[in-house]
């Protein structure tokens, strides 16, 4: 019996050992990293990192401890790793030089400042006291050279995204590039509306994305949809200040770009230079189709429904035939007002023009007391359902 008894002890210590050893936990504090916001701890960090994805455990966290300002310069955290999945904890800041010439960019020139590379099961949480805060302001007015994206995360698998609050980055606040599988929530992103080019959240070459939950006002697009991206479903999103959410541009260069399965609803839009935007280039070529706009609400947006084929951050562009085909649009239960006249824009190329457009239940006025919003389309086809103000021809 007594055998019995100290088998079992041992059979129990042996599965707690198990348990124990299938986690790990990475303080970043124990490789050297000092977290007062004046030291250096870009070293630091890769060797918790280095420490992370070596990990035998089947799943790792790296942890940054909250009431700790984290200072780095770019940091590029490439897998594959070990652990199948791996956790970073974010309960501190991490900051970023204030001025750009001190930021050590080597080759990249600044293309990233907080990368992750084939990097699947990876799961990045704040807990609601995280903050990703680039220093951008000095940023902004560089000209000549890339400017870095705060987190992208490029060519992995599974990916989750929650609790983070990002600040005032010099470029693009989140980028997803080649990723398959994500759920970004809980996030609130912000930079005043004169940053140039500061979107939110951009998706290219990415499937099965999900982004619900999230305030986001910056300079640029709250979310923005790049060539290569299928099965998008965003919902739940405050938007403003910023350019709205929108697909494209497309066909830059004469590029082939393709979307297509994309669902936005239950978006408010405050302040927005745009709300549902499609934006494409003259001379590009593939195809946006299957995306629906529902429930939307803009408050005093410029252009709360904008379909543009002659897209062009130029004062002029090159006339093309050729056009990103757009088909297969919805803009359904749509209210509120725009700030100006043209509520509705929907202006297509004649020799691709957009086709299967559904408007159902759009109201929008304008928002000058006294004045009419109007719609503009112009080679189009489509359907009109329910009410719809301004008045609009789909044919």
């Amino acid at each position: 019996m007594a055998v019995l008894g100290f088998l079992k002890y041992v059979t129990l210590f042996s599965l707690l050992a198990n348990c124990v050893l299938s986690l790990s936990v990475v303080n970043v504090r124990d490789h050297g990293v000092v977290g007062d916001g004046i030291a250096d701890d870009t070293q630091g960090l890769l060797r918790a990192w280095e420490a992370t994805c070596k990990s035998s455990s089947s799943s790792a966290t790296m942890h940054f401890p909250a009431n700790l300002t984290f200072l780095t310069h770019p940091l590029f955290f490439n897998g594959p790793c070990k652990p199948r999945t791996i956790t970073v904890e974010i309960h501190g800041t991490i900051t970023a030089p204030s001025e750009p010439k001190q930021w050590r960019c080597g080759s990249n020139d600044c293309d990233s400042w907080i990368r992750f590379s084939h990097v699947d099961g990876l799961f990045i949480s704040g807990s609601s006291t995280g903050t990703i805060s680039g220093r951008g302001e000095k940023w902004w007015n560089v000209k000549g050279r890339h400017k870095p994206a705060a987190l992208r995360i490029i060519n992995s698998k599974n990916l989750g995204l929650s609790g983070l609050r990002f600040k005032d980055n010099p470029r693009m606040h989140i980028v997803l590039d080649g990723v398959q599988g994500a759920h970004l929530t809980d996030l609130k992103i912000e930079a005043p509306s004169h940053s140039p080019n500061t979107d939110g959240i951009h998706i290219g070459k990415s499937t099965n994305v999900s982004i619900d939950h999230c305030t986001i006002g910056t300079g640029d697009d709250c979310i923005s949809i790049g060539g290569g991206s299928k099965n998008l479903r965003i919902n739940n999103i405050r938007c403003g200040p910023g350019h709205g959410v929108s697909i494209g541009s497309l066909g830059k260069h004469g590029a082939s770009d393709e979307v297509e399965d994309i669902q936005i609803r239950d978006v408010v839009f405050t302040n927005t230079t745009n709300g549902a935007r499609i934006k494409t280039w003259q001379g590009g070529k593939g195809y946006a189709r299957n995306i629906a706009f529902e429930r939307i609400l803009c408050q005093n947006s410029d252009n709360p429904i904008i379909i543009d084929q002659f897209y062009c951050d130029h004062e002029t562009c090159a006339d093309h035939n050729s056009a990103v085909k757009v088909s297969g649009v919805t803009f359904r239960d749509v209210m509120g007002t725009s700030k100006r006249e043209t509520a509705v824009k929907i202006d297509c190329s004649k020799t691709v023009p957009c086709e299967g457009i559904t408007m159902e239940n759009v109201y929008l006025k304008s928002n000058r007391q006294g004045k009419k919003a109007s719609a503009y389309c112009s080679n189009v086809r489509g359907r009109l359902s329910g009410r719809i103000v301004p008045k609009v021809s789909l044919n």
